[in-house]
């Protein structure tokens, strides 16, 4: 990755400047104000064959990343999760490279937590805009408990 890119970043203003020229970004095609096609382009870009190649072995660890990207393809399909999570991996790569910032893996039970929790708040807020009100269990004592 140093050495396709560099170790100066500061010619994209921006990561967004950064992932569109590695074509990790959807290229969404508008007209009338509708979205026509917003799928990510085809390159022969080597930075984003080595991160998309990156993204399909990081979807075998047992890490955040790991988690992400096996959630995002049950749900939407491994060929649009392999994008999405090489382009987490290079807003990480850019960061480090601009920031000089080490990244720490949660791990996956973290970024379960986290998604459950999510869930949990969307359900919650979907029940009150209609009109419910969502009332969480009491635990139930052991027998002879009190």
């Amino acid at each position: 990755m140093v050495s396709e890119c560099g170790t100066d970043l500061t010619k994209w203003p921006t990561v967004k400047h950064c992932m569109s020229r590695r074509t990790l970004c959807p290229g969404n095609k508008i007209s009338g104000g509708r979205v026509l096609s917003a799928r990510t382009r085809r390159s022969s870009n080597r930075v984003a064959a080595l991160l998309r190649t990156a993204a399909v072995n990081v979807g075998r660890t047992q890490t955040a990343l790991g988690a992400f990207y096996r959630r995002l393809g049950a749900r939407i399909g491994q060929a649009k999760a392999v994008p999405a999570t090489a382009r987490k991996l290079a807003v990480r790569f850019d960061h480090a490279m601009r920031y000089g910032l080490h990244s720490v893996d949660p791990g996956v039970d973290h970024y379960e937590a986290r998604y459950r929790q999510r869930v949990i708040n969307a359900l919650e807020r979907r029940a009150r805009q209609l009109g419910f009100e969502i009332v969480r269990p009491t635990p139930l004592l052991a027998p002879g408990v009190s």
